[in-house]
């Protein structure tokens, strides 16, 4: 059996969706899966134990004309291996197009409104409400196709080489790490640099022998810098210095992590690690840490969550500017036992 999971982006997403992959693969064991892939995230998934292969999807590569010929040679490869399955979970029309130009014998996908994907599928998948976790909506493609759904599987198999360079490479040793991540999509979904110093802070006193790193792209590295200089002794500036797989390795390793609404941020409830998630405008019931709600921190406003990525309030940004570092800190006491321990 041969199963195509189309899921390009982003990285919270495709970690959101690997459920769907794990339980796949223990009901039709010796079946061949497939992923569909942003380029891009890539390293992600390359060695899954889970995945037959990744069929790159070139995204800007293919914005060229003349690179349609490259694109063309893919849908071609996807035709001929005649897949049994195909699952679309990104639901939009390009991955809808995609779906269906890989003339699988069935297609399924969610049904969501936004670019009529779903006029593609044999099957096409509701949310079944507004507040549906986007984690439980990707699972409710599998009962129409017979596989049950339960929570007996690995979410992020532990990758021992990558591991074994992390701690080698940053000299981790045995102590115990709080992570720190100021990135996300949205600049209305970061907290102030200015509240990561202070709560940077506030922990380096409160816990004296723990250390800190911050995490983010290569375009967070200036504001990694600046958050690092809170705690110059103890706090690395980890931002564009990790790989994918490497960060996940530093999430699995770190005691604690505290992160906007971000791919990261999913990888820590992926791995049942303590976490403060900062909520402003996204809803969490429907995007925040799957099974770990207890830990997000936001407030309640009239405007809030109003799931764009711009804020009209009259008061910018009081989604996260009215969360303390105080705040913060008091959520995380709460689950710091971990650190506690010198």
């Amino acid at each position: 059996m041969k199963i195509l999971i189309l899921k390009p982006s982003s990285l919270g997403d495709v970690i959101q969706a690997l459920p769907v992959l794990r339980l796949l693969k223990l009901h039709y064991r010796d079946a061949q899966i497939f992923w569909w892939l942003d380029s891009a995230l890539a390293p992600l998934l390359e060695h899954d134990p889970d995945l037959a292969g990744i069929v790159r999807f070139e995204r800007k590569r293919w914005a060229a004309l003349r690179r349609w010929p490259e694109m063309l040679r893919s849908i071609h490869w996807m035709r001929e291996q005649h897949f049994d399955l195909v699952i679309d979970l990104q639901s939009l029309a390009r991955s809808g197009a995609f779906a269906w130009l890989a003339r699988g014998k069935f297609l399924v996908g969610l049904d969501d409104a936004r670019e009529g994907a779903r006029g593609y599928y044999d099957v096409a998948v509701p949310r079944k409400s507004f507040h549906t976790h986007a984690v439980d909506w990707y699972l409710s493609v599998l009962p129409p196709l017979g596989v049950p759904v339960h929570n007996d599987f690995t979410w992020l198999p532990e990758l021992p080489e990558v591991a074994a360079t992390v701690k080698s490479k940053w000299n981790i040793g045995n102590k115990k790490w709080i992570l720190l991540h100021p990135g996300a999509r949205w600049e209305n979904k970061r907290w102030p640099v200015g509240y990561f110093i202070e709560l940077l802070q506030l922990l380096a006193k409160k816990f004296p022998a723990t250390h800190f790193a911050v995490l983010g792209v290569a375009g967070d590295k200036a504001t990694g810098e600046t958050i690092r200089r809170g705690a110059p002794d103890r706090c690395l500036n980890l931002c564009g210095e990790t790989s994918l797989p490497e960060m996940i390795e530093w999430i699995r390793l770190c005691d604690l992590m505290v992160s906007n609404d971000s791919g990261p941020m999913h990888v820590a409830a992926a791995l049942r690690k303590p976490l403060v998630a900062l909520f402003g405008p996204t809803e969490p019931r429907r995007t925040g840490p799957y099974g770990q709600m207890d830990s997000v921190l936001r407030i309640e406003l009239p405007c809030a969550p109003c799931l764009k990525s711009y804020c009209t309030w009259h008061n910018p940004n009081e989604c996260l500017t009215a969360i303390s570092p105080e705040a913060a800190l008091q959520a995380i006491q709460m689950k710091a036992a971990p650190v506690n321990c010198p």
